[in-house]
């Protein structure tokens, strides 16, 4: 009985021990992982906690390239893409004049052909998240003509006009983004006084953008520093006092003839510079022709002075809008094609020694495909 009552004692004092030992190392790594899974509830006033990974909005927005990437679309964010310059919407086709049915035309033809418009801020700051195997475009109309955008006596939008087809296009081609830019100069823009500030109001509403086309569209050639401040400041604070959505900056500025200073430290005032003492600070800087523009990755992309394709058939030879549809087609490997995802850069191989690595952006380099006969 004594026995008994010593074997009774021992077999307490183990189980209780048992239960204030530490649970590291209480029994081995292999012994754990051969162990069934048992899953266990919380008590029902405790909420169970939450895992590493679902607190890190890092690791709920992750890209994985391999599974987000679809490379049979043949990525190329090295690629060209085009700044097409219009100015008039008319009844007759000219230099500078597209009539409706050409401006559509131009429309219809990029859709078909997997171009897809951004805005010009999205281009330079490289904030890229065209579709898929589609190559992104940017659509800027200069001077701010009423043929632009006008309103009828009844409150409606000129539907012959560049905003009202562009407005029309987008609700029948819902995946053509409504992207436009329209650098405006002069203290009339769009020509109907009453409603200038309706106008820019109703494009940035929509998505599309205004920019600055100077105080009265002067040549910026022969300006002193003084002279090229108030041309771009005053239009820019002029603008802006009109535009009721807070913080929006008019900062991107067209060259009026595409001129620039003679002089190179008078360049500077292209990009920023204070009129009556109200700091002006450009992103974009756009030209008058000829090219399309670098890719925002490669690293001759420069901002400050951004080629633009005439959007015209006329007078234009090899430089105009159909040549470079064209060219395209025939050069694929020069086309921008989009991978879908604006925090990677996704290049071919033989594209890699073009881009300017930088910490915002990821790389993802695939390999070339091999020519085909």
């Amino acid at each position: 009985m004594q026995k008994f009552r010593w074997m009774m004692i021992l077999w307490i004092l183990i189980i209780t021990g048992c239960s204030r030992m530490p649970q590291a190392g209480a029994i081995s790594t292999e012994a754990v992982q051969a162990m069934p899974q048992v899953q266990t509830t919380a008590p029902a006033e405790e909420n169970p906690p939450a895992t590493e990974a679902a607190e890190s909005p890092e690791a709920e927005q992750s890209k994985d390239p391999e599974q987000d990437i679809d490379l049979s679309l043949k990525p190329n964010e090295a690629g060209k893409i085009m700044v097409l310059m219009y100015h008039n919407i008319g009844n007759e086709e000219k230099e500078w004049v597209r009539t409706p049915q050409n401006f559509l035309k131009d429309l219809t033809a990029l859709y078909e052909k997997g171009y897809r418009p951004i805005s010009l801020t999205d281009y330079v700051t490289g904030q890229i998240s065209t579709e898929q195997g589609k190559t992104p475009v940017v659509i800027t109309f200069d001077d701010g003509n009423l043929n632009n955008f006008e309103y009828l006596a009844d409150g409606t939008i000129r539907r012959d006009s560049a905003v009202g087809i562009l407005l029309d296009f987008h609700a029948s081609h819902p995946d053509f983004p409504l992207e436009a830019t329209f650098f405006l100069d002069g203290s009339r823009p769009f020509r109907q006084k009453d409603v200038i500030g309706q106008k820019l109001d109703f494009l940035i509403e929509q998505g599309m953008d205004v920019g600055n086309h100077t105080k009265t569209h002067e040549n910026l050639k022969n300006l002193t520093g003084a002279g090229i401040q108030e041309q771009i400041g005053a239009q820019a604070q002029f603008l802006e006092g009109l535009i009721r959505k807070e913080g929006y900056r008019v900062n991107t500025l067209a060259l009026p003839f595409g001129a620039r200073p003679k002089e190179q430290n008078m360049q500077t005032f292209l990009f920023s510079g204070r009129y009556k003492d109200i700091p002006y600070e450009n992103i974009a800087v756009l030209n008058v022709g000829w090219l399309p523009g670098y890719s925002p990755y490669d690293s001759r992309f420069d901002w400050r002075s951004i080629p633009r394709v005439r959007a015209s058939e006329m007078n234009v030879g090899q430089f105009g809008i159909y040549s470079y549809l064209d060219y395209f087609e025939k050069n694929p490997q020069e086309r921008f094609i989009s991978d879908g995802v604006a925090d990677i850069m996704t290049v071919p191989e033989d594209r890699k020694a073009l881009i300017h690595l930088n910490s915002e952006r990821e790389l993802y380099v695939y390999p070339t495909a091999p020519e085909t006969d």
